[in-house]
């Protein structure tokens, strides 16, 4: 198998290359960010992508949306510190073959991807621990679509409305239109709210 790793964090690249080599598979590529992760993908045509929800220029829910939606059928694992049971149900949604928390120090990431080459899908979070539990927050977070919470994950990397719309390919007014539902949706009244609301979610 060949793959790329995408992810911002030095020790986290190598971890994850040493663990999937470990297993016979090839790290053709390895990536910082996502601004040439879907030409990447594209022109090696990997078996598995390794890829952070949480790296910069473009985050790794859009690149997994993106990769989806342009054909690209091999296996995607979504690999996140942030809150796992939000993260791992919004990456099923997005098309991803399974999401490991980096909480748990990678030691799922194999069975992930060997659940993937069998045709199954690994949420394990998502699976398990959704049914009942949601809290208030979650429930907020669960309301937002795709769309709306690509636009908030670039607010709290601290892009503007001009870089939001260039990245997502959307008009200024389209992503004031998201900003404003995300407020309402969130129960924020301002971005201040909406930045303390996050971090205490863990969230981007």
């Amino acid at each position: 198998m060949k793959a790329i790793v995408i992810d911002d964090h030095p020790l986290a690249r190598i971890a994850i290359k040493n663990l999937l080599e470990n297993n016979e598979i090839t790290v053709i590529r390895e990536l910082e960010d996502g601004e040439v992760a879907v030409l990447a993908v594209e022109s090696t045509d990997p078996d598995l992508v390794v890829i952070d929800i949480d790296i910069p220029v473009v985050n790794g829910m859009e690149i997994l949306e993106r990769l989806r939606k342009r054909g690209y059928e091999g296996i995607i694992i979504v690999v996140s510190s942030k809150n796992e049971r939000f993260y791992s149900r919004r990456s099923s949604e997005a098309g991803a073959s399974g999401f490991v928390s980096k909480k748990e120090g990678l030691s799922n990431l194999m069975a992930a991807v060997t659940a993937a080459q069998n045709g199954y899908s690994y949420f394990p979070l998502f699976l398990g621990q959704y049914v009942g539990k949601w809290t208030s927050d979650e429930k907020k977070l669960d309301s937002l679509s795709l769309q709306e919470f690509n636009v908030l994950l670039y607010i709290l990397q601290g892009a503007d409305n001009n870089t939001i719309a260039e990245k997502m390919k959307l008009s200024n007014k389209t992503v004031s239109t998201y900003k404003k539902r995300l407020l309402e949706k969130l129960d924020c009244k301002s971005l201040i709210d909406l930045f303390a609301f996050s971090t205490h979610n863990n969230v981007g």
